[in-house]
């Protein structure tokens, strides 16, 4: 009976997203306060209705039902109860089903946390996420029905994908969503914006704060899913350029621009068609994801469906939102006025040059990701595009950014002075030059490893320059210190963090160069030096798990005779998929690791072994870490919290000056 609910519920969310997509839209054109007023609880009733299909599929999950399609080909009774639930979202319909989730998440957000928004403005946003909440529950209903019933159930199911069979799935998923699917609200705040002609720098402060999150779940999720793709697949790797990849990474650049810009135009109402443009490409560039995962155009680990029925209809939704908010955008971008003028030496101007590298480096993205698709679909020829081509082109363009993020913090609004900017990351300039020579000096290795390893410590303490420089300028008097310490605004402080995250993060990549990798066949008794560590192949033993049997290799880490640490790899087979998987055994020695992964062995009972060697590889995610940290430093900022009414407030009382 729950599981029939759940299915009326999803259709009960379709009607009541039609007529919200209607009704507010039609309040605000029309002026009529009490359709207007339909906007904010019809979201919320949208998000309760579509909670509690999601609850009804994963009850169906949890409890085993057979009866149900969806639950026969992703699950099984023997499978832990951590994998049931996120098995919910480790298929097609499911995810689609969580899609919808967060989609109206953010929808009954804003009806819930915006209040003091303008009510016309805040009908047409409500009004635009319903218009897409629309078209993906038609989507579901008509095609990816996660209520399929069975006319004869099986007694099991064929289990869970073992990839997918792992803690990654309950944490990566539900962030990346809630990154790029939460940037649909941009969309509906660009769309609504258009749509009234509420283009200032009210539209700006009131769509920063939701950008901010979705940026903050999209940098979570795609470390994440970079981490459990480097420990599950055995291969030692972190990010592979797959086109899947990619079409996460897209919308991060994209929404990390968009931040950039609308504090321009939120402080200069300035660059106000860039930050339109800027919030529909980052959703559109979700939109194009969705359609490459689900469509069956491409090849992936990632890949969710090949159902080319289900791909035309998101490319059906993808043209009409794309194309519909690019005509609306066309029409009301000539009428805008301009902005306030800025210095090409300003913090303004460097914010323009951050956006120009870093939309050409998501255009190097989409070209290398979408060619060869398209070249295919043209010719019929197949090509690959791997990390050669983005490594070559995607670089370049990104290491400029990083030489310029310290000076562009230190430079005044509207005019700046760039001899002082670069006096006051000097520090930094110098502490980047001291680091590489020390490297070289000590490890040697790549010269690439060396110039990156000096950049991310200027980037690291550059981040901080500017700060450092308020709070310490012409006083030596600790209590005074102290003071501006606790002074500074956490939106400064926030951002100062999310860029150094970033040079810690370049950092752990940086240190790549010097890791070591040996691929070789080990019997137990057998021993392998790598890096400053041996490791000795202790013993092989099979054991059984819950739905699964392994071959554990037990391997012991050890250095100047003494045991660092213990370590398991395996290899996991699971009798109801007939389908095998590595268990990497890491090792975090520091910041660095001692990774080995293995195969089944052979007859002689040897097993063939990859090892691995990672120097600071940890800092590649606790540099994302660092980074949402900054962004949630600054989303705790009073500005975004309640700065947003009395600013609304602010600029609504006042002339609009003259352009």
């Amino acid at each position: 009976m729950i599981v029939e609910t759940g299915h009326y519920a999803l259709v009960l969310a379709l009607a009541l997203a039609l007529v919200n997509s209607i009704l507010p839209a039609w309040g605000a054109a029309s002026g009529d306060r009490r359709l207007m007023a339909v906007a904010p609880s019809a979201s919320i009733a949208i998000f309760g209705l579509i909670g509690y299909a999601f609850f009804a599929l994963t009850y169906a999950h949890v409890v085993s039902d057979f009866s149900l399609v969806n639950v026969v080909e992703n699950s099984h009774s023997a499978k832990p109860l951590i994998y049931k639930i996120s098995g919910v979202w480790g298929n097609h319909e499911g995810s689609m089903l969580l899609w919808v989730l967060v989609l109206s998440l953010f929808g009954a957000a804003v009806a819930l946390f915006s209040g003091s928004m303008p009510q016309d403005l805040r009908a047409n946003v409500l009004a635009v996420q319903s218009w897409i909440g629309s078209a993906f529950l038609l989507f579901i209903l008509l095609t990816s029905n996660p209520f399929a019933r069975l006319g004869a159930p099986p007694l099991e199911g064929n289990d869970l994908n073992p990839l997918l069979q792992d803690p990654g799935l309950a944490i990566h998923p539900p962030l990346l969503y809630l990154g790029y699917v939460g940037l649909s609200i941009t969309y509906s705040f660009a769309a609504a914006a258009l749509i009234t002609g509420r283009i200032d720098a009210v539209f700006a402060r009131f769509v920063r704060p939701w950008t901010l999150v979705a940026w903050i779940c999209l940098t979570l999720g795609i470390a994440m899913g970079s981490y459990w793709a480097y420990y599950t697949l055995g291969w030692g790797g972190f990010w592979f350029w797959d086109p899947v990849e990619n079409a996460s990474l897209m919308p991060w650049l994209a929404a990390t621009a968009l931040l950039h810009c609308a504090a321009v135009m939120e402080k200069r109402e300035a660059l106000k068609i860039w930050t339109i443009f800027l919030a529909i490409l980052a959703f559109s560039l979700s939109l194009l994801g969705t359609f490459l995962v689900r469509s069956g155009v491409l090849t992936s680990v990632h890949a969710f469906a090949s159902d080319p029925t289900r791909g035309v209809f998101i490319l059906a939704i993808l043209v009409t939102f794309i194309g519909g908010s690019l005509a609306l955008f066309a029409l009301r971008a000539g009428g805008l006025k301009q902005g306030g003028l800025f210095a090409p030496i300003s913090r303004e101007g460097a914010l323009v040059i951050n956006n120009l590298l870093l939309t050409t480096c998501c255009a190097t993205v989409l070209v290398g990701t979408l060619y060869p698709l398209a070249l295919e679909a043209l010719t019929g020829d197949k090509i690959s595009v791997g990390a050669p081509f983005f490594n070559m082109t995607f670089a370049p363009l990104f290491v400029p950014l990083f030489v310029l993020m310290p000076i562009g913090q230190n430079l005044a609004w509207k005019r700046g002075d760039l001899i002082g900017a670069a006096q006051r990351v000097a520090v930094a300039f110098g502490a980047g030059v001291v680091c590489a020579l020390a490297i070289a000096a000590w490890r040697g290795g790549p010269v690439v490893s060396v110039l990156l390893s000096g950049l991310a410590v200027y980037v690291i303490v550059g981040s901080f320059a500017d700060l450092g420089r308020r709070v310490f300028a012409s006083s030596a008097n600790v209590g005074t210190v102290v003071s501006r310490a606790l002074g500074v605004p956490r939106q400064a402080l926030g951002t100062a963090f999310a860029h150094a995250g970033l040079g810690v993060t370049l950092l752990g990549l940086a240190a790549t160069g010097w890791g070591a990798e040996k691929i070789l066949v080990m019997k137990p008794g057998g021993r392998v030096a790598i890096g400053a560590y041996e490791l000795a192949l202790d013993s092989l033993f099979s054991r059984a798990g819950p739905n699964y049997t392994e071959i554990v290799g037990k391997t012991i880490v050890s250095a100047d005779g003494r045991v660092k640490a213990v370590i398991e790899p395996a290899t996991r087979f699971y009798p109801a998929r007939r389908m095998s998987r590595t268990d990497a055994g890491i090792a975090t020695l520091g910041l660095g690791q001692v990774y080995v992964s293995i195969a089944d062995p052979g007859e002689n009972g040897a097993v063939s072994a990859r090892i691995f060697w990672k120097p600071l590889v940890a800092l590649i995610w606790i540099g994302a870490l660092i980074m949402a940290f900054g962004g949630g430093l600054s989303l705790s900022d009073r500005s975004f919290r309640i700065g947003v009414a009395r600013r609304a407030r602010k600029v609504a009382a006042l002339p609009q000056p003259a352009e």
